[in-house]
Protein backbone atom coordinates (compact mmCIF):
# COMPACT_ATOMS: atom_id res chain seq x y z
CA UNK A 1 0.00 0.00 0.00
CA UNK A 2 1.44 3.42 -1.05
CA UNK A 3 2.27 6.38 1.58
CA UNK A 4 -0.56 8.42 2.20
CA UNK A 5 1.56 11.47 2.23
CA UNK A 6 1.59 10.86 -1.89
CA UNK A 7 -0.85 12.01 -4.24
CA UNK A 8 -0.59 8.93 -6.37
CA UNK A 9 -0.93 6.73 -3.18
CA UNK A 10 -4.22 7.62 -1.74
CA UNK A 11 -6.65 4.88 -3.65
CA UNK A 12 -9.69 6.55 -1.85
CA UNK A 13 -12.30 8.34 -3.91
CA UNK A 14 -9.72 8.66 -6.76
CA UNK A 15 -10.54 7.84 -10.33
CA UNK A 16 -8.63 8.18 -13.66
CA UNK A 17 -9.66 11.87 -14.31
CA UNK A 18 -8.02 12.85 -10.98
CA UNK A 19 -4.99 10.91 -12.46
CA UNK A 20 -4.72 12.70 -15.80
CA UNK A 21 -5.02 16.45 -13.80
CA UNK A 22 -2.45 15.84 -11.68
CA UNK A 23 -0.21 14.75 -14.34
CA UNK A 24 -0.81 17.96 -16.51
CA UNK A 25 0.47 19.87 -12.98
CA UNK A 26 3.86 17.92 -12.94
CA UNK A 27 3.80 18.22 -16.24
CA UNK A 28 4.15 21.89 -16.06
CA UNK A 29 5.92 21.85 -12.86
CA UNK A 30 9.59 20.87 -12.96
CA UNK A 31 9.86 20.51 -8.89
CA UNK A 32 6.84 18.65 -9.11
CA UNK A 33 8.24 16.38 -11.22
CA UNK A 34 11.64 15.82 -9.10
CA UNK A 35 9.54 15.42 -6.28
CA UNK A 36 6.90 12.73 -7.63
CA UNK A 37 10.72 11.25 -8.79
CA UNK A 38 11.77 11.04 -5.40
CA UNK A 39 8.20 9.67 -3.94
CA UNK A 40 7.71 6.72 -6.17
CA UNK A 41 11.53 5.83 -5.64
CA UNK A 42 10.81 5.50 -1.87
CA UNK A 43 7.20 3.75 -2.41
CA UNK A 44 9.21 0.97 -4.37
CA UNK A 45 10.93 0.51 -0.79
CA UNK A 46 8.36 0.90 1.06
CA UNK A 47 6.28 -1.48 -1.42
CA UNK A 48 9.38 -4.22 -1.38
CA UNK A 49 9.58 -4.14 2.47
CA UNK A 50 5.84 -5.17 3.11
CA UNK A 51 5.73 -7.90 0.43
CA UNK A 52 8.35 -9.42 1.62
CA UNK A 53 6.47 -9.56 4.98
CA UNK A 54 3.23 -11.01 3.81
CA UNK A 55 5.05 -12.80 1.42
CA UNK A 56 2.22 -11.90 -1.91
CA UNK A 57 3.21 -10.65 -5.17
CA UNK A 58 2.10 -7.18 -5.98
CA UNK A 59 2.43 -8.52 -9.90
CA UNK A 60 0.30 -11.72 -10.73
CA UNK A 61 2.24 -11.96 -13.84
CA UNK A 62 6.41 -11.86 -11.91
CA UNK A 63 8.06 -15.18 -10.65
CA UNK A 64 9.78 -14.97 -7.77
CA UNK A 65 12.90 -16.88 -8.47
CA UNK A 66 13.94 -16.60 -4.21
CA UNK A 67 11.83 -18.99 -2.80
CA UNK A 68 12.12 -21.97 -1.52
CA UNK A 69 9.78 -24.02 -3.65
CA UNK A 70 10.61 -23.06 -7.24
CA UNK A 71 8.23 -25.32 -9.14
CA UNK A 72 5.04 -23.28 -8.27
CA UNK A 73 3.63 -20.08 -9.15
CA UNK A 74 1.17 -18.88 -6.46
CA UNK A 75 -1.07 -15.88 -6.97
CA UNK A 76 -1.28 -13.47 -4.00
CA UNK A 77 -4.73 -13.89 -2.66
CA UNK A 78 -4.52 -10.42 -1.56
CA UNK A 79 -4.52 -8.92 -4.86
CA UNK A 80 -7.12 -5.60 -5.44
CA UNK A 81 -8.36 -3.87 -8.32
CA UNK A 82 -7.26 -0.56 -6.30
CA UNK A 83 -3.38 -2.19 -7.11
CA UNK A 84 -3.73 -2.88 -10.91
CA UNK A 85 -5.60 0.59 -10.89
CA UNK A 86 -2.41 2.30 -8.98
CA UNK A 87 0.09 0.42 -11.11
CA UNK A 88 -1.69 1.75 -14.31
CA UNK A 89 -1.48 5.22 -12.90
CA UNK A 90 2.49 5.21 -12.08
CA UNK A 91 2.97 3.31 -15.93
CA UNK A 92 0.75 6.58 -17.72
CA UNK A 93 3.00 9.28 -15.10
CA UNK A 94 6.28 7.53 -16.01
CA UNK A 95 5.56 7.63 -19.63
CA UNK A 96 4.85 11.06 -19.45
CA UNK A 97 8.13 11.64 -18.15
CA UNK A 98 9.98 9.92 -20.72
CA UNK A 99 8.30 10.75 -24.18
CA UNK A 100 7.64 14.31 -25.60
CA UNK A 101 4.52 16.17 -24.30
CA UNK A 102 3.28 16.07 -28.33
CA UNK A 103 2.94 12.25 -28.59
CA UNK A 104 1.30 11.53 -24.74
CA UNK A 105 -2.51 11.21 -24.80
CA UNK A 106 -3.22 10.92 -28.29
CA UNK A 107 -5.96 9.11 -27.83
CA UNK A 108 -7.90 8.77 -24.52
CA UNK A 109 -9.46 6.21 -22.28
CA UNK A 110 -10.54 8.46 -19.39
CA UNK A 111 -13.96 9.90 -19.24
CA UNK A 112 -16.14 12.42 -21.51
CA UNK A 113 -15.45 14.79 -18.68
CA UNK A 114 -11.58 14.01 -18.54
CA UNK A 115 -11.66 14.40 -22.86
CA UNK A 116 -13.60 17.77 -22.69
CA UNK A 117 -10.84 19.27 -20.02
CA UNK A 118 -8.10 18.40 -22.16
CA UNK A 119 -9.49 20.20 -25.27
CA UNK A 120 -9.69 23.35 -22.84
CA UNK A 121 -6.23 23.14 -21.79
CA UNK A 122 -5.51 22.57 -25.53
CA UNK A 123 -7.53 25.84 -27.28
CA UNK A 124 -6.01 27.85 -24.23
CA UNK A 125 -2.18 26.80 -24.87
CA UNK A 126 -2.25 30.61 -27.03
CA UNK A 127 -3.67 32.18 -23.91
CA UNK A 128 -2.89 36.02 -23.59
CA UNK A 129 -0.16 37.67 -21.71
CA UNK A 130 -2.38 39.48 -18.81
CA UNK A 131 0.70 40.67 -17.13
CA UNK A 132 2.32 42.30 -20.18
CA UNK A 133 -0.81 44.04 -21.35
CA UNK A 134 -1.54 45.93 -17.80
CA UNK A 135 2.02 46.84 -18.01
CA UNK A 136 1.62 48.32 -21.30
CA UNK A 137 -1.81 49.92 -20.09
CA UNK A 138 -0.63 50.97 -16.91
CA UNK A 139 2.34 53.25 -18.73
CA UNK A 140 -0.25 54.99 -20.47
CA UNK A 141 -0.59 58.67 -19.78
CA UNK A 142 -4.45 59.64 -20.89
CA UNK A 143 -4.99 63.51 -20.24
CA UNK A 144 -8.06 65.42 -20.83
CA UNK A 145 -8.25 69.14 -21.07
CA UNK A 146 -10.87 71.78 -21.89
CA UNK A 147 -10.79 74.56 -23.76
CA UNK A 148 -12.26 77.64 -24.99
CA UNK A 149 -11.31 78.72 -28.45
CA UNK A 150 -12.43 80.88 -31.61
CA UNK A 151 -12.40 78.63 -35.11
CA UNK A 152 -13.58 79.39 -38.03
CA UNK A 153 -16.54 78.68 -39.74
CA UNK A 154 -16.22 77.81 -43.83
CA UNK A 155 -18.57 79.34 -46.01
CA UNK A 156 -20.96 77.84 -48.16
CA UNK A 157 -21.22 78.51 -52.17
CA UNK A 158 -24.48 78.67 -53.74
CA UNK A 159 -25.63 78.77 -57.39
CA UNK A 160 -27.81 80.77 -59.04
CA UNK A 161 -29.10 79.52 -62.87
CA UNK A 162 -28.72 83.14 -65.43
CA UNK A 163 -29.95 82.54 -68.49
CA UNK A 164 -28.40 85.92 -69.41
CA UNK A 165 -24.68 83.25 -69.62
CA UNK A 166 -23.19 80.82 -72.10
CA UNK A 167 -24.21 77.14 -70.81
CA UNK A 168 -21.41 76.14 -68.59
CA UNK A 169 -19.55 79.59 -67.45
CA UNK A 170 -19.78 80.65 -64.20
CA UNK A 171 -19.42 84.06 -63.01
CA UNK A 172 -18.80 84.52 -59.10
CA UNK A 173 -21.13 87.46 -57.97
CA UNK A 174 -20.05 87.31 -54.25
CA UNK A 175 -16.94 86.10 -52.88
CA UNK A 176 -17.22 84.05 -49.59
CA UNK A 177 -16.07 84.87 -46.51
CA UNK A 178 -15.66 82.51 -43.16
CA UNK A 179 -17.23 83.06 -40.25
CA UNK A 180 -15.89 83.26 -36.72
CA UNK A 181 -17.71 80.69 -33.53
CA UNK A 182 -16.38 80.58 -29.88
CA UNK A 183 -16.22 76.60 -28.98
CA UNK A 184 -15.97 75.22 -26.08
CA UNK A 185 -14.16 71.45 -26.37
CA UNK A 186 -12.71 68.82 -24.23
CA UNK A 187 -9.96 67.30 -25.71
CA UNK A 188 -8.04 63.88 -25.32
CA UNK A 189 -4.59 63.44 -25.10
CA UNK A 190 -2.90 59.54 -25.22
CA UNK A 191 1.00 60.07 -24.63
CA UNK A 192 0.84 63.69 -26.33
CA UNK A 193 -1.58 62.89 -28.72
CA UNK A 194 -4.16 64.49 -29.72
CA UNK A 195 -7.45 61.51 -29.94
CA UNK A 196 -10.52 63.40 -29.95
CA UNK A 197 -12.47 66.28 -28.76
CA UNK A 198 -16.02 66.47 -27.23
CA UNK A 199 -17.93 70.15 -28.65
CA UNK A 200 -19.92 71.34 -25.19
CA UNK A 201 -20.94 74.54 -26.48
CA UNK A 202 -20.86 76.55 -29.67
CA UNK A 203 -21.55 80.61 -29.93
CA UNK A 204 -21.52 82.42 -33.08
CA UNK A 205 -19.25 85.42 -33.31
CA UNK A 206 -19.58 86.17 -36.62
CA UNK A 207 -21.77 84.86 -39.26
CA UNK A 208 -19.69 83.17 -42.89
CA UNK A 209 -20.89 85.21 -46.29
CA UNK A 210 -22.23 82.82 -49.05
CA UNK A 211 -20.03 82.49 -52.08
CA UNK A 212 -22.93 83.22 -54.75
CA UNK A 213 -21.46 81.89 -58.23
CA UNK A 214 -24.25 82.65 -61.53
CA UNK A 215 -24.19 79.58 -63.24
CA UNK A 216 -25.02 80.12 -67.59
CA UNK A 217 -27.79 78.24 -69.26
CA UNK A 218 -27.83 79.67 -72.38
CA UNK A 219 -27.30 77.10 -75.09
CA UNK A 220 -27.15 80.51 -78.12
CA UNK A 221 -24.54 82.50 -76.12
CA UNK A 222 -22.66 78.68 -75.67
CA UNK A 223 -23.33 78.06 -79.09
CA UNK A 224 -21.73 81.20 -80.77
CA UNK A 225 -19.48 81.72 -77.74
CA UNK A 226 -20.63 85.81 -77.16
CA UNK A 227 -22.40 87.48 -73.94
CA UNK A 228 -24.79 90.05 -73.29
CA UNK A 229 -22.71 93.81 -75.03
CA UNK A 230 -20.66 91.58 -77.54
CA UNK A 231 -21.42 92.36 -81.01
CA UNK A 232 -23.03 89.71 -83.50
CA UNK A 233 -23.84 90.06 -87.12
CA UNK A 234 -27.20 89.46 -89.30
CA UNK A 235 -27.04 86.22 -91.67
CA UNK A 236 -29.64 87.71 -93.97
CA UNK A 237 -31.53 90.70 -94.58
CA UNK A 238 -33.94 91.43 -91.56
CA UNK A 239 -36.14 93.84 -90.01
CA UNK A 240 -35.96 94.72 -86.31
CA UNK A 241 -39.72 94.11 -84.40
CA UNK A 242 -40.87 96.66 -81.87
CA UNK A 243 -41.21 93.40 -79.83
CA UNK A 244 -40.35 90.11 -79.45
CA UNK A 245 -42.98 88.26 -81.43
CA UNK A 246 -44.14 87.98 -85.02
CA UNK A 247 -47.92 88.95 -84.28
CA UNK A 248 -49.25 92.48 -86.03
CA UNK A 249 -48.71 94.31 -82.81
CA UNK A 250 -45.06 94.08 -83.74
CA UNK A 251 -43.96 96.23 -86.30
CA UNK A 252 -40.77 97.12 -88.25
CA UNK A 253 -38.76 99.55 -86.44
CA UNK A 254 -35.40 99.48 -89.06
CA UNK A 255 -34.08 97.19 -91.69
CA UNK A 256 -30.92 95.46 -91.55
CA UNK A 257 -29.06 94.52 -94.06
CA UNK A 258 -26.95 90.81 -93.95
CA UNK A 259 -23.43 90.91 -92.31
CA UNK A 260 -24.40 94.37 -90.75
CA UNK A 261 -23.29 94.24 -87.00
CA UNK A 262 -25.66 94.86 -84.15
CA UNK A 263 -25.13 94.86 -80.36
CA UNK A 264 -26.51 92.80 -78.49
CA UNK A 265 -28.81 93.79 -75.67
CA UNK A 266 -30.79 91.45 -73.82
CA UNK A 267 -31.94 87.83 -74.07
CA UNK A 268 -35.39 87.47 -73.29
CA UNK A 269 -35.90 83.95 -74.93
CA UNK A 270 -33.72 81.31 -76.92
CA UNK A 271 -35.58 82.43 -79.86
CA UNK A 272 -35.82 86.36 -79.70
CA UNK A 273 -32.71 88.73 -78.98
CA UNK A 274 -32.88 92.15 -78.22
CA UNK A 275 -30.35 94.53 -80.51
CA UNK A 276 -28.82 97.49 -80.95
CA UNK A 277 -28.54 98.88 -84.56
CA UNK A 278 -27.10 102.48 -85.02
CA UNK A 279 -28.89 103.41 -81.83
CA UNK A 280 -32.31 101.38 -83.07
CA UNK A 281 -32.96 99.46 -80.55
CA UNK A 282 -35.46 96.35 -81.91
CA UNK A 283 -35.93 92.05 -81.81
CA UNK A 284 -34.78 89.80 -83.92
CA UNK A 285 -34.68 85.89 -83.95
CA UNK A 286 -32.08 84.62 -82.66
CA UNK A 287 -31.47 82.46 -85.89
CA UNK A 288 -30.55 85.65 -88.09
CA UNK A 289 -27.82 86.48 -85.48
CA UNK A 290 -24.39 84.91 -85.41
CA UNK A 291 -20.72 85.60 -84.77
CA UNK A 292 -16.98 85.07 -85.88
CA UNK A 293 -17.14 81.27 -84.21
CA UNK A 294 -19.71 80.24 -85.93
CA UNK A 295 -18.99 82.32 -89.35
CA UNK A 296 -15.53 82.84 -89.18
CA UNK A 297 -15.51 85.52 -92.77
CA UNK A 298 -18.26 87.25 -90.99
CA UNK A 299 -16.12 90.38 -90.15
CA UNK A 300 -14.93 90.85 -93.92
CA UNK A 301 -17.88 90.83 -95.24
CA UNK A 302 -19.28 93.07 -92.21
CA UNK A 303 -16.51 95.59 -93.42
CA UNK A 304 -17.40 95.64 -96.72
CA UNK A 305 -21.35 96.45 -95.94
CA UNK A 306 -20.30 99.08 -93.91
CA UNK A 307 -18.74 100.49 -96.78
CA UNK A 308 -21.52 99.79 -98.82
CA UNK A 309 -23.88 101.19 -96.39
CA UNK A 310 -22.56 104.80 -96.86
CA UNK A 311 -22.73 104.73 -100.51
CA UNK A 312 -25.25 107.08 -101.80
CA UNK A 313 -25.45 110.06 -104.10
CA UNK A 314 -24.79 112.31 -101.57
CA UNK A 315 -22.18 110.88 -99.80
CA UNK A 316 -19.00 113.27 -99.08
CA UNK A 317 -16.32 112.69 -101.24
CA UNK A 318 -13.47 114.81 -99.75
CA UNK A 319 -13.00 112.03 -97.44
CA UNK A 320 -11.49 108.25 -98.19
CA UNK A 321 -13.83 105.78 -98.73
CA UNK A 322 -12.49 102.85 -96.61
CA UNK A 323 -11.63 100.27 -99.51
CA UNK A 324 -8.04 98.03 -99.08
CA UNK A 325 -5.59 97.93 -102.04
CA UNK A 326 -7.40 94.53 -102.31
CA UNK A 327 -10.24 96.16 -102.74
CA UNK A 328 -9.38 97.99 -105.34
CA UNK A 329 -7.94 95.29 -107.16
CA UNK A 330 -11.11 93.07 -106.84
CA UNK A 331 -13.00 95.85 -108.15
CA UNK A 332 -11.33 96.61 -111.20
CA UNK A 333 -10.11 93.19 -112.32
CA UNK A 334 -11.67 91.66 -115.42
CA UNK A 335 -14.36 94.37 -115.61
CA UNK A 336 -16.08 93.19 -119.08
CA UNK A 337 -16.13 96.69 -120.20
CA UNK A 338 -12.74 97.47 -119.58
CA UNK A 339 -12.07 96.11 -122.84
CA UNK A 340 -8.52 97.54 -123.45
CA UNK A 341 -7.42 96.86 -119.62
CA UNK A 342 -6.89 100.42 -118.62
CA UNK A 343 -8.75 101.15 -115.94
CA UNK A 344 -7.49 97.03 -114.45
CA UNK A 345 -3.90 98.58 -115.07
CA UNK A 346 -4.00 101.62 -113.16
CA UNK A 347 -6.49 100.32 -110.06
CA UNK A 348 -2.93 101.20 -107.73
CA UNK A 349 -2.85 104.64 -109.51
CA UNK A 350 -6.58 105.45 -108.64
CA UNK A 351 -5.85 103.72 -104.92
CA UNK A 352 -2.76 105.90 -104.51
CA UNK A 353 -4.61 108.92 -105.14
CA UNK A 354 -7.48 108.91 -102.56
CA UNK A 355 -4.17 108.17 -99.76
CA UNK A 356 -2.18 110.70 -101.09
CA UNK A 357 -4.80 113.55 -101.62
CA UNK A 358 -8.36 112.84 -99.38
CA UNK A 359 -10.33 112.25 -102.42
CA UNK A 360 -12.54 109.34 -103.17
CA UNK A 361 -11.04 106.91 -105.53
CA UNK A 362 -13.71 105.60 -106.39
CA UNK A 363 -15.38 108.31 -107.54
CA UNK A 364 -12.26 109.30 -109.43
CA UNK A 365 -12.19 106.25 -111.48
CA UNK A 366 -15.89 106.83 -111.83
CA UNK A 367 -15.37 110.32 -113.64
CA UNK A 368 -12.85 108.70 -116.08
CA UNK A 369 -14.85 105.67 -116.94
CA UNK A 370 -18.15 108.59 -118.01
CA UNK A 371 -16.02 110.62 -120.51
CA UNK A 372 -13.63 108.30 -121.74
CA UNK A 373 -16.35 105.45 -122.74
CA UNK A 374 -13.73 103.09 -120.56
CA UNK A 375 -10.70 104.68 -122.01
CA UNK A 376 -11.86 104.06 -125.72
CA UNK A 377 -12.25 107.66 -126.59
CA UNK A 378 -9.36 109.00 -129.06
CA UNK A 379 -8.46 111.62 -126.64
CA UNK A 380 -7.75 108.54 -123.88
CA UNK A 381 -6.37 106.48 -126.30
CA UNK A 382 -4.31 109.29 -127.95
CA UNK A 383 -3.45 111.82 -125.32
CA UNK A 384 -3.45 109.35 -122.40
CA UNK A 385 -6.07 111.73 -120.56
CA UNK A 386 -9.49 109.87 -119.94
CA UNK A 387 -10.65 113.16 -118.75
CA UNK A 388 -11.13 115.05 -121.50
CA UNK A 389 -8.98 117.41 -119.07
CA UNK A 390 -8.82 120.96 -120.19
CA UNK A 391 -11.30 120.58 -123.60
CA UNK A 392 -13.68 122.87 -124.74
CA UNK A 393 -17.26 121.97 -126.16
CA UNK A 394 -16.57 123.78 -129.26
CA UNK A 395 -13.28 121.66 -129.96
CA UNK A 396 -12.74 119.15 -127.18
CA UNK A 397 -9.84 116.81 -129.26
CA UNK A 398 -7.68 120.28 -129.50
CA UNK A 399 -8.07 121.35 -126.72
CA UNK A 400 -7.71 119.07 -124.25
CA UNK A 401 -4.21 118.26 -122.59
CA UNK A 402 -1.65 115.51 -123.45
CA UNK A 403 0.19 113.50 -120.53
CA UNK A 404 2.79 111.22 -120.53
CA UNK A 405 1.01 108.67 -118.87
CA UNK A 406 -2.56 107.98 -117.40
CA UNK A 407 -1.06 108.03 -114.05
CA UNK A 408 -0.29 111.76 -114.83
CA UNK A 409 -3.53 112.42 -116.53
CA UNK A 410 -5.10 110.91 -113.23
CA UNK A 411 -2.81 112.82 -110.61
CA UNK A 412 -4.14 116.04 -111.90
CA UNK A 413 -7.39 115.58 -112.05
CA UNK A 414 -7.12 114.79 -108.83
CA UNK A 415 -5.51 117.66 -107.06
CA UNK A 416 -7.29 120.19 -109.41
CA UNK A 417 -10.62 118.23 -108.03
CA UNK A 418 -9.17 118.85 -104.10
CA UNK A 419 -8.31 122.58 -104.16
CA UNK A 420 -10.93 124.20 -106.22
CA UNK A 421 -14.48 121.89 -106.35
CA UNK A 422 -14.50 119.58 -103.17
CA UNK A 423 -13.13 121.53 -100.58
CA UNK A 424 -14.20 125.26 -99.31
CA UNK A 425 -11.70 127.99 -99.28
CA UNK A 426 -8.63 127.35 -96.98
CA UNK A 427 -8.94 124.02 -96.04
CA UNK A 428 -5.30 122.37 -95.76
CA UNK A 429 -5.45 119.72 -98.52
CA UNK A 430 -1.76 118.41 -99.73
CA UNK A 431 1.69 120.10 -99.35
CA UNK A 432 1.18 122.43 -96.58
CA UNK A 433 -1.33 124.11 -99.46
CA UNK A 434 -4.91 124.91 -99.05
CA UNK A 435 -8.27 124.95 -100.76
CA UNK A 436 -8.76 127.60 -103.62
CA UNK A 437 -12.71 126.41 -103.15
CA UNK A 438 -13.18 128.50 -106.38
CA UNK A 439 -15.99 126.24 -107.70
CA UNK A 440 -16.96 124.96 -104.31
CA UNK A 441 -20.51 123.57 -104.01
CA UNK A 442 -20.18 121.15 -101.58
CA UNK A 443 -18.17 117.80 -101.72
CA UNK A 444 -21.19 115.46 -103.29
CA UNK A 445 -21.16 114.65 -107.19
CA UNK A 446 -24.12 116.85 -107.45
CA UNK A 447 -22.44 119.62 -105.92
CA UNK A 448 -19.07 118.91 -108.21
CA UNK A 449 -21.81 118.21 -111.66
CA UNK A 450 -22.89 122.46 -110.60
CA UNK A 451 -19.16 123.85 -112.16
CA UNK A 452 -17.68 120.80 -113.46
CA UNK A 453 -19.84 119.37 -116.06
CA UNK A 454 -22.18 121.59 -118.60
CA UNK A 455 -24.77 118.47 -118.36
CA UNK A 456 -27.12 118.99 -115.98
CA UNK A 457 -27.38 114.50 -115.32
CA UNK A 458 -23.80 114.32 -115.17
CA UNK A 459 -23.81 113.60 -111.25
CA UNK A 460 -26.45 110.94 -111.68
CA UNK A 461 -24.26 109.01 -114.35
CA UNK A 462 -21.30 109.18 -113.07
CA UNK A 463 -23.15 108.07 -108.96
CA UNK A 464 -24.30 105.23 -111.46
CA UNK A 465 -20.50 104.01 -112.28
CA UNK A 466 -19.60 104.07 -108.55
CA UNK A 467 -22.54 102.09 -107.29
CA UNK A 468 -21.64 99.39 -110.14
CA UNK A 469 -17.97 99.57 -109.30
CA UNK A 470 -18.73 99.35 -105.46
CA UNK A 471 -21.21 96.37 -105.75
CA UNK A 472 -18.59 94.24 -106.65
CA UNK A 473 -17.06 93.48 -103.52
CA UNK A 474 -19.38 91.53 -103.15
CA UNK A 475 -19.15 89.67 -105.90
Amino acid sequence: MLDNNNSFGNNDNRNLSDVFRELQEIRNNPQAQQAYVNKTKHSKRHNKVNRIKVKKRTNPFAFNFHEKNNSTFQKSDDLKLSHILTGCGILVISMALFFPKDLAFTESYASTETSQEIEAYELNRHRLNMQSIISENAGMDRVKEQATEEREVEFETTYTDNATLPKGEEIITQEGENGKDKVTVVKTYENGDFVEETILARETLVEPTPKLISRGTSEFLAKHQVHIGDTMYFVKDGALKSEPSEEETSTDVADVKASIDVKLLELPSEEWAKVSFDGIEGYIKTSNLTSPTTTPNIVEKNRVQRILLKVNIGMELNKSSGLTLKDYEKIFTNIPNDQNKVFQNNYQVFYNMEKKYNINGIFLASIAIHESGWGTSNIAKDKNNLFGYGAYDETPYESSLDFDSYADGIETVAKSLVKYYLNPAGTKIYDGETAAGWYYNGPTVEGVNTRYASDENWHTKVYSYMEMLYKRLET
